[in-house]
């Protein structure tokens, strides 16, 4: 991929650029997201298949009218039959290849940020091979961690403490290792795994001044302390939101941290 850190700029060719739009807060999108999502002849938005207005398409939708919203399904609730996945990223990146083509500049909207854990990686590889002459860019949004630690008051790093990011999709061996270790603990996509986590958090003494969040700026948001966690699995509520995300802040002694 080719960036440019200054403001969206004007291309010779075809121009991709993955645009974070935030974890679903429309205020939290940049204002340089916001240009290039105004400049771009047409907005790209992942969805899933059979679905409503999607967390990225609602946020877009308060800056760039719906007529210019390309709807691409993603088969974002396919995460067992990868050859399916695979076919659904190669149908998005063939349908953006022709807007490319026509449209010159394409604008792909995907919460948090374009470069963690977004499909937008996956669009840009496949873009990249069905035309090699499009420049790629991203512009940076703001990540899940950042808005729950800030609507928690929960401070992420300090001094020379470490930071892990951990997508829980990838097994509790990898978060309980992470819980381990010093530093904050950051846990995505955490949801349908709860039980784990918080088997996960107890096992390592990391319960204690822990916090989850999902739909973070949204009618829905939830914020609660991870000492809830498995007394709220206990009492028979439905499985959490599938990007429930999780804070465990490292452990401190006193201002500065590790200085």
């Amino acid at each position: 991929m080719s960036g440019n850190g200054g403001e969206p700029r004007e291309a010779d060719g075809p121009r991709l650029i993955g645009v974070g739009v935030g974890p679903g807060d429309p205020d939290l999108v940049t204002v340089k997201g916001v240009k290039a999502l105004r400049s771009a002849s047409a907005v790209v938005v992942p969805v899933m298949e059979d679905s409503g207005t999607g967390r990225a398409e609602a946020t877009v939708l308060h800056y760039v009218s719906r007529e210019r919203i390309v709807r691409v399904v993603f088969a974002l609730n396919e995460r067992s039959d990868r050859a399916r996945r695979e076919a659904a990223w190669d149908a998005a990146g063939e349908r953006v290849a022709a807007l490319l083509r026509t449209h010159g500049t394409v604008a792909f909207a995907t919460i948090g940020d374009p470069n963690v854990y977004s499909t937008f990686t996956y669009l840009a590889q496949t873009v990249g091979d069905l035309v090699p002459e499009a420049a790629v860019e991203t512009v940076p949004g703001i990540t899940a961690m950042q808005d729950l630690a800030a609507r928690c008051g929960a401070v992420l790093t300090e001094g020379t403490e470490p930071l892990t990011l951990v997508p829980v999709t990838a097994g509790d061996a990898v978060l309980r290792q992470a819980l381990e270790g010093p530093g904050t603990v950051v846990a995505y996509k955490f949801g349908r795994r709860a039980r784990e986590v918080a088997a996960a958090l107890r096992a390592t003494g990391r319960t204690e001044g822990a916090v989850w969040g999902s739909a973070l700026g949204l009618p829905q948001e939830s914020i609660r302390p991870a000492a809830d966690l498995e007394a709220e699995l206990a009492s028979g509520d439905a499985a959490l939101p599938y990007l429930s995300t999780l804070i465990a802040p490292a452990r401190r002694e006193g201002r500065g941290g590790k200085l």
